[in-house]
């Protein structure tokens, strides 16, 4: 979906435990920068490549990658992408995120106890699934970070993008906010349910009480639309149901 000159939400599906599942990363672009915010789950980059050309963007013309934090329907074809491309990808992170996207560190979420809840999973998941899974989870997708990006820093790509610190869902989680076309590319800190803005996820961040909180930083902005990486884009009455989002994690 076209928002506005230079910044575009793709949909990027994929079948997770026998269901479609449907994200948004986000695409920006001016004369001389393409951005790609998140890069969709693993194994999707050719969905992901012929995304961007629906917008006229030429995969190979892609220069920027930020990664809102270290989830693995987030990095999943980013090591495709930086390895894959014929120009240098600069790939930006927070700090806190930098070496678990890198492989430094295991994914947060990847714990002994997800590797071994495996095989718990219903006896009709095929053997083969769950053995990708966990080479998946043993070894994710990594890309060197380039750029660590801080609390309201002002990106100089595509009219700008300042940097939101939304800890919570996990520990170096951040939001964007995209000047020209006053979007919110909220991540993970917000998501879209039943049709209407909603706080973080409570089955999914790890410190739920840090991600409400991280609501109130949002709230500050002059938003008009907010793409949430799962339900997709808001408009509409977006600063008053942030307030109101906000007064509830006080």
């Amino acid at each position: 979906m076209l928002l506005n000159q230079g910044i575009a939400m793709l949909s990027i599906t994929a079948p997770i435990m026998g269901r479609s599942d449907t994200v948004h990363p986000v695409l920006l672009w001016d004369e001389r920068n393409v951005v790609l915010v998140d890069t969709g789950f693993p194994r999707q980059i050719e969905q992901l490549q012929a995304a961007m050309n629906s917008f006229g963007i030429d995969p190979d013309q892609l220069n920027q990658i930020i990664i809102t934090h270290q989830d693995i329907d987030h990095i999943g074809n980013l090591q495709d992408l930086v390895e894959g491309s014929t120009q240098r990808i600069e790939v930006s992170a927070h700090r806190m995120e930098k070496p678990y996207i890198q492989g430094d560190k295991r994914l947060l979420r990847f714990t002994d106890e997800a590797i071994a809840g495996l095989d718990l999973l219903p006896d009709h998941v095929p053997e083969s699934f769950r053995k990708g899974l966990k080479a998946l989870m043993l070894h994710p997708p990594r890309a060197a970070i380039d750029r660590i990006i801080t609390d309201g820093e002002r990106l100089p790509w595509c009219g700008g993008i300042v940097v939101v610190d939304t800890p919570g869902h996990t520990p170096g989680h951040v939001s964007l906010y995209h000047e020209p076309s006053r979007t919110l590319i909220a991540g993970d800190a917000l998501v879209v349910r039943d049709g209407r803005l909603s706080g973080p996820d409570p089955d999914t961040s790890l410190d739920q009480a840090t991600a409400q909180a991280s609501i109130a930083k949002l709230s500050a902005f002059d938003i008009e639309s907010v793409i949430c990486y799962h339900g997709g884009i808001i408009r509409g009455n977006v600063i008053e149901r942030l307030a109101e989002l906000a007064s509830e994690s006080a």
